[in-house]
């Protein structure tokens, strides 16, 4: 795996390049290095304020990644007017770089640190509608049940986990945390996480997958009771009978019913 201090070149080289292109107005430190400096495992992340529409800056950096880094592969994340590009370079290093015209180049939270250049005004990402992490909760759970009964093991893993997600975002959102990608789960307090952890299924066996599902089922009950007890009450009757109470085995079913 790449060192601390390849990871430490490769950042300086990649902000050396962009104040060197006449094509980049401004470029920033984004992600934990933006805020603490981040850690031993910490990935490169950089957002480049490009003139004009991005595509001939991701096409020239693209090339640059490839030639001079070594890059591996890449794959594109649209985030409405930016993109970020994301490398894989040898070693294990990923380089996400941002691209962003005008005054797109703005920082979008606290972890955004100018370099250089002059960023448009700050627009914070705005947090998802608690009632549509709820919905996507029951929709999980829903899913969830069916693929046990239907003896979909790893699809109903997939589920279950999927309804986890929705439980760490609901809370994550309730307490003012990060909360795409679970990046704030790790400062959720015990009486979140302490359950969250019986939802984990250890095999694949129909009734293990039953009780992770229940687990999950419970979690997300009391994680809407804090957000929205008025939501909880209504949802509650159909989320019991979908965590198995009183429910005996299934059938599989075959493909293409939902």
């Amino acid at each position: 795996m790449f060192s601390v201090e390849e990871r430490d070149l490769v950042r300086a080289r990649l902000l050396a390049l962009a104040e060197a292109d006449p094509g980049v107005d401004g470029a920033a430190v984004t992600g934990s290095f933006a805020v603490d400096g981040g850690d031993r495992w910490s990935d490169i992340d950089v957002m480049l304020g490009v003139r004009g529409e991005p595509a001939a800056a991701l096409e020239r950096w693209t090339e640059l990644l490839y030639g001079e880094f070594g890059a591996l592969h890449h794959w594109d994340l649209p985030a409405g007017a930016l993109v970020y590009r994301v490398f894989l370079l040898p070693g294990g290093l990923e380089v996400d770089l941002g691209f962003a015209s005008g005054d797109d180049f703005a920082p979008r939270g606290p972890a955004w640190r100018p370099v250089f250049g002059v960023p448009g005004p700050g627009r914070e990402a705005a947090p998802p509608e608690p009632g549509r992490l709820a919905g996507l909760g029951w929709h999980h759970a829903l899913h969830a049940r069916a693929c046990v009964e239907r003896g979909r093991g790893w699809q109903a893993q997939h589920w279950i986990g999927a309804l986890r997600d929705q439980v760490i975002a609901l809370a994550c959102v309730r307490l003012g945390l990060p909360w795409a990608y679970a990046k704030g789960a790790h400062l959720l307090p015990a009486e979140v996480t302490g359950v969250l952890e019986e939802t984990l299924a250890r095999s694949l066996d129909a009734g293990e997958l039953r009780r992770a599902l229940r687990a999950a089922v419970r979690a997300f009950q009391a994680e809407l009771a804090r957000t929205d007890g008025e939501l909880a009450g209504r949802l509650g009757p159909v989320l019991d009978r979908v965590g198995f109470e009183g429910q005996g085995q299934g059938q599989e079913q075959g493909p293409g019913q939902d």
